[in-house]
């Protein structure tokens, strides 16, 4: 381990106001891994107005708190002192001064852990050094690409929230899925809940016991599928989420028998690896397009990510086998 720097008393500005304490002292100490900050605040070592508080307290206008000495591996410092490339300058689809929407690569976590050491959001903040607020106002899974949406005001991160909150958003996604599909629209409403592997893991399945203990757990999930295009043995749906639940396109998808080309969690994994030779090397799920209205002006915003180059080579390479085969 190397060198301390020295206790810091930070007087918290609108910018914070209404932030938990855990993610206020993610974004002040960048590259810090969550589980020491977790340990500090554990340990009393974090204070607020001189008090004791846990993870989840919320930081209100004016308070001061107090971060303790952090010494970090050389590694880690490496890390947080590394110059920032402009990696994710490239992908941005729309920005002004409340609202940032990229178009998400696949294979970019949205944010550090779990063996990540920079996510999205992460990398954002080193691009960024003087923005005085960036939050992620949802989430995408790792290998899926597409629209992505930040605040740079705490004002627009809560009017986002309740936007989504009331389904106020409009969220389609495109997706490859294994075997034919023949309803044109299906609406499909399920209950899931989530599991731990024992490495960890997180994962999520549809509740088939309705006994009360494990139906406590359930949330409900509801989308809204489109038949877009359909191949020998695939089909391109679009789906519309009435719900945002973790990995529910993937989960219900699966459950009926459809699963989406490339998943290493709920898919068809022989189908999968055969892919990878025809030069699928990825899930194909895309964050296509959201239509909501800005969190500040109330005007309509009309956000897409067009389907990325790999993706729409492969289904030009359905075409041409089905074409083939017809």
């Amino acid at each position: 381990m190397i060198g301390a720097h020295v206790v810091a008393n930070l007087t918290v500005d609108e910018a914070s106001d209404g932030q938990r304490i855990d993610n206020f002292l993610a974004k002040t100490l960048k590259g810090v891994p969550k589980s020491h900050i977790y340990r500090i605040l554990r340990s009393g070592e974090v204070r607020v107005n001189k008090g004791r508080i846990d993870a989840s307290y919320k930081l209100v206008l004016g308070d001061v708190v107090r971060v303790p000495p952090i010494r970090v591996a050389a590694s880690e410092k490496e890390v947080m002192n590394a110059p920032a490339t402009a990696v994710l300058q490239k992908t941005i689809i729309f920005e002004d001064d409340a609202l940032l929407v990229i178009d998400k690569p696949a294979g970019f976590a949205v944010h550090g852990g779990s063996g990540v050491s920079r996510g999205v959001i992460e990398q954002l903040r080193l691009e960024r050094p003087k923005a005085k607020f960036l939050e992620l106002v949802h989430r995408l899974d790792r290998e899926t690409s597409g629209v992505l949406l930040l605040a740079k005001k705490r004002a627009a991160l809560v009017a986002l929230h309740e936007a989504i909150r009331n389904n106020q958003t409009d969220k389609r996604y495109l997706m490859l899925v294994a075997g034919e599909w023949t309803e044109k629209k299906k609406r499909v409403i399920l209950d899931l809940q989530k599991y731990v592997l024992p490495n960890g893991e997180r994962r999520v399945n549809v509740v088939t016991d309705k006994s009360k203990d494990k139906y406590d757990e359930a949330q409900v999930s509801e989308t809204i599928f489109y038949l877009k295009q359909r191949f020998a043995g695939f089909s391109l749906l679009e789906a519309q989420l009435v719900t945002g639940r973790t990995h529910q396109l993937r989960v219900q998808l699966a459950h009926l028998g459809f699963p989406i080309v490339g998943d290493d969690k709920y898919g068809d994994f022989a189908l999968n690896k055969s892919l990878v030779k025809k030069g699928l090397k990825r899930m194909f799920l895309h964050s296509a397009e959201t239509n909501l209205r800005h969190p500040v002006s109330g005007e309509k915003l009309r956000l897409v990510a067009p389907l990325p180059v790999e993706l729409q080579k492969f289904i030009e390479k359905l075409e041409r086998d089905s074409e083939g085969n017809g």
